[in-house]
């Protein structure tokens, strides 16, 4: 019985099932439904011969199996919840296996880690971070159970926590837990920075960055990464070309595929494209993230023709574009109106993915909309199974360029009335629809609901659609009024749409005030203005 039991047996029973394996994948579309995928079927499989061999309740080789389980790419919890219910006097690694297994899920990891507590299995100093890097919403009742059993000073655990308490907002307490830290590793200045950067504290993030860099602690990619990060929210462009020939051309860190792709993220956004692209060459090993990278960079740096070219070269190299690539390869073919190729993306993704999501049918939406196709917009719409706000917003912008107001409103009315909350994004568009529309009493009364009902603080855009849709209508004294009561100061923007309006409806002794604005916030309105004291045959004025 002792050889039966010999972990060498696990690995024969995985080799006995190969032949079966391929054979199942031979025919994994028996009957029109397709199978589970192989690796998960190869584990059933052992499972099965675990239970005929009479080692189904071993907690040895039940264990070994719900670790392969939960390495899947695609976490069966059903199946892997079976496994735990099979194992005779499951210990704290078989459960916290399973905790590893519900990363994604946080309720269900808690749930795991009751169950272990019910069964009187004691938690050991793997359990506390496992369940903090769940994302879990209650860290500190997580923290306080740590303490309870002895590890709320262990290292794993308080970098645990300062990565749970940043991925919740509550960075003022991670950088608590960080400052109460007697030894801080390059862990703990990676979690914090991490931290900083997803609450767009780009600055604390770079100060700790330098802190470790004056202290000696060694920095790793992961730190090179975070720092690139908040050195592109800044556009402190001398700074990341510093980090770069530093630490990556020094040879201080290894140019991953991360590290470079962070390096083409920076350069991006601070609008050096050319520099961006150069990284992109220089790296040893390319991958979909570093072709998604240098996509997203080009499209921020509005060179969209050279985003479709690139995609080509993608696709010429074999390698298969993501979710994030294809989405700025619809916004490039939105840009510039390139249908064909935004019909190809549609016919790729409809032969790629099953469900269409929220993120890639926004783009399509988005895409046909600006290439006059309202219609294909639509039935894109229709296709997305869960439509949060993005969908709906990208189609009442459609309708609202494609000149149907009253369809953009409608529409709007729809989506609230489904539950689904607008974002300043909607408003925008909405009231863009009613400028264009002539739908001011609509506007108006849309334009008092942003504060009143959904809390929303318009932005100079929201104002700026307002000033437009009155001066329009010709309601030119509503529109100075409203400028004049902002609590925010007015763009050029709002000014020159005003002073268009003043144009049109040839109302000269405001627009002289108006202009008088622009002389302090844009240059380019000098030729208006002359042109408005012209017209009110004010030559002196003119000269001036």
């Amino acid at each position: 019985m002792s050889k039966l039991l010999h972990p060498s047996i696990f690995k024969k029973l995985n080799l006995a099932v190969r032949y079966l394996s391929q054979q199942f994948h031979r025919h994994s579309n028996f009957g029109g439904k397709k199978n589970p995928p192989l690796e998960l079927l190869k584990l059933r499989l052992i499972h099965s011969l675990l239970i005929v061999s009479g080692l189904s309740h071993h907690s040895s080789f039940l264990t070994r199996l719900l670790l392969h389980c939960v390495s899947l790419p695609s976490f069966p919890c059903t199946y892997a919840v079976s496994i735990v219910d099979r194992v005779r006097d499951a210990d704290v690694f078989t459960y916290n296996a399973l905790i590893r297994g519900f990363s994604f899920d946080p309720t269900n990891a808690i749930f795991v880690y009751i169950r272990m507590r019910q069964e009187g299995v004691l938690p050991n100093k793997h359990t506390f971070p496992l369940l903090l890097k769940s994302k879990s919403k209650v860290p500190f009742q997580i923290f306080a159970q740590a303490i309870k059993f002895g590890f709320g000073s262990d290292h794993f655990v308080r970098n645990s926590m300062v990565s749970a308490l940043s991925n919740c907002g509550l960075i003022e307490s991670a950088r608590q837990v960080f400052d109460e830290m007697t030894r801080k590793d390059v862990v703990a200045y990676t979690a914090l920075m991490d931290g900083y950067v997803r609450n767009a504290r780009a600055f604390e993030a770079l100060e700790l960055f330098l802190e470790m860099r004056v202290l000696g602690v060694c920095v790793d990619e992961v730190a090179v990464v975070s720092a690139l990060c908040a050195v592109g929210m800044l556009g402190c462009l001398w700074l990341g070309r510093w980090i770069h020939g530093f630490f990556v051309e020094s040879g201080r860190v290894v140019r991953d595929v991360y590290v470079g792709s962070a390096l083409i993220d920076m350069y991006s956004k601070g609008g050096c494209c050319d520099d961006a692209l150069k990284v992109f060459r220089d790296m040893p090993h390319r991958n979909r993230v570093s072709w998604s990278a240098l996509l997203a960079g080009y499209v921020q740096c509005k060179r969209f023709k050279d985003v479709l070219l690139l995609f080509q070269e993608m696709l010429v190299e074999k390698v298969e574009p993501n979710e994030a690539t294809l989405a700025s390869v619809l916004t490039a073919c939105a840009q510039l109106g390139a249908l064909d190729q935004g019909r190809w993306v549609d016919k790729y993704i409809g032969t790629r993915i099953l469900e269409l999501n929220s993120v890639l049918g926004t783009a399509l939406i988005d895409m046909y909309a600006k290439c006059g196709c309202i219609n294909k917009a639509f039935c894109v719409f229709e296709r997305i199974h869960v439509k949060d706000v993005y969908p709906w917003t990208a189609l009442i912008f459609g309708l609202a360029i494609n000149g149907d107001a009253m369809g953009s409103l409608n529409l709007f009315s729809q989506m609230v009335s489904g539950g689904v909350q607008p974002n300043e994004v909607t408003f925008t568009a909405v009231l863009s629809a009613c400028s264009h529309g002539g739908l001011v009493n609509e506007g108006q009364q849309l334009f008092s609901w942003m504060g009143s009902v959904y809390g929303i603080q318009p932005t100079v855009d929201h104002y700026g659609c307002v000033v437009d849709l009155l001066g329009r209508a010709g309601r030119l004294q509503e529109a100075a009024k409203l400028i004049e009561d902002m609590p925010i100061e007015p763009s050029a923007g709002i000014w020159g749409a005003l002073f268009g309006a003043c144009m049109i409806h040839k109302d000269y002794e405001l627009g002289r005030i108006v202009g008088n604005h622009l002389f302090y916030s844009h240059s380019g309105r000098y030729a208006l203005l002359a042109n408005l004291y012209s017209k009110c045959r004010n030559w002196e004025e003119q000269l001036t």
